[in-house]
């Protein structure tokens, strides 16, 4: 889960055109001047782990006294010669009603729901009150850096400080705060497996709130009598959520599948492929079975199409899961984070529609789809394991990765 540092633009990274007590952006470029020393207390903040986003109220464009074009030119000028991530503008007036203006905390809150960030680990440094209501609203730390304007000061700002680099003196003393733990978490984590063994060490475990298998997984562990198999395993699990898969790519067929795995057990959900092998939808499919109240889990989603039409499919009186199948779109370089988070809204028409952020592939990508508000994730056994290490001090850990590669240098016999 990513900490954030959200900065206000004018009077913060760069001077503010101070006329008669009250602060006014830079008119253009030719007046634009960053605050000494930005750029090295910023560095520090991003060596640190902190992405860095600028929000930032602009409403000289909305009330034409400036344009959109010159805000742009101005933050791409300190794009350039900052490291900042990402610039979040709201270009509204007052009268508009929108949710981005500050101190509305829509910006700060659309960028952590994106990317991602933990914002009770993170902060807001702005130098008006109203950067100090938008970032206590979204949850941050606040940080009011002090010019003296002649305006209405903030009211219980965490810190004041007189500069950017007070400021990230700050940041940088503040202990991070504790990585949550698994107990602390609020999306649901389902075991993802074949292996007999495995599946009821993973059911032993109080955090693991369902299971998961495919044909792909039976298959590599040597499954050769489907049905015996989902029986056997239904006999030892029978009060959690569990998924088996229709195989079929005909849809009468895979429909008769369906029907008989969610005859095996009240607990049963049947998966359901988006599509079968020839790009045909299967929501036909899902919208029979949903109507006979089959419980379903449709698989191997990667886009916000896919989400909205299964959404649109599905029985809204039936529980339901619908599985995207994040770690893959990570496989291509994209960045699922944003998708997801999309995808949770798409599912609130449905309220026992369930989105599962499926194919992980690293522990972080649990805090990740929590932070995102998923309802459920699906975890291998490997990943799982790696559950000990939630919140290790990094010291301690890089001095066991130490002790490691030593130990199996000596053990290797290595000489030079």
């Amino acid at each position: 889960m990513r900490r954030a540092v959200f900065l206000d633009r004018d009077g913060v990274i760069n001077r503010a055109m101070v006329r008669q007590g009250k602060p006014y952006p830079p008119a253009g470029l030719e007046e634009l001047e960053i605050v000494p020393g930005a750029g090295e207390a910023l560095s520090q903040l991003k060596d640190r782990g902190f992405a860095l986003i600028v929000v930032t109220n602009q409403p000289d464009v909305a009330r034409g006294a400036t344009s959109r074009a010159t805000v742009e030119a101005i933050n791409a000028r300190l794009a350039r010669d900052l490291p900042i991530d990402e610039f979040r503008v709201c270009y509204h007036d007052s009268a508009d009603g929108c949710g981005c203006r500050k101190p509305k905390p829509g910006l700060l809150v659309d960028a952590a729901r994106e990317r991602g960030i933990d914002c009770s680990a993170s902060f807001m440094v702005g130098d008006r009150w109203r950067d100090v209501e938008a970032g206590k609203a979204a949850g941050c730390t606040t940080i009011f850096v002090d010019y003296q304007y002649d305006e209405r000061r903030p009211e219980g700002s965490d810190y004041t400080v007189g500069s950017l680099d007070e400021a990230v003196k700050i940041i940088l003393a503040t202990k991070e705060k504790q990585v949550k733990t698994v107990e602390q978490l609020k999306i649901k984590i389902f075991a993802d497996g074949a292996d007999k063994a495995g599946m009821l060490e993973m059911y032993r475990k109080p955090f693991v709130k369902g299971l998961t298998t495919n044909p792909t997984l039976m298959r590599k562990v040597g499954i050769t009598d489907y049905r015996a198999f989902a029986k056997d395993i239904l006999k030892e699990i029978p009060d959690r959520p569990i998924s088996f898969e229709v195989f079929s790519d005909e849809f009468p067929e895979m429909e008769r599948q369906a029907m008989e795995i969610a005859s095996w057990g009240d607990n049963v959900y049947v998966k359901i492929p988006v599509t079968n092998t020839r790009r045909e939808p299967s929501y036909d499919v899902i919208r029979n079975l949903a109507g006979k109240r089959v419980k379903l889990n449709i698989t191997a989603m990667m886009t916000l199409t896919q989400v909205r039409d299964v959404v649109a499919a599905l029985n809204p009186a039936v529980p339901s899961y619908v599985s995207v199948f994040a770690g893959r779109i990570a496989d291509t370089g994209r960045d699922p984070v944003p998708l997801m988070a999309a995808a949770v809204e798409m599912l609130k028409v449905n309220p026992k529609a369930e989105l599962i952020w499926a194919s992980p592939r690293e522990l972080l990508n649990i805090f990740q789809a929590d932070s995102v508000g998923c309802q459920v994730i699906t975890v291998t056994n490997d990943v799982l394991k790696k559950l000990s290490l939630v919140g290790m001090d990094l010291d301690e850990y890089s001095l066991d990765t130490v002790k490691m590669f030593r130990n199996d240098a000596v053990a290797a016999g290595f000489n030079l």
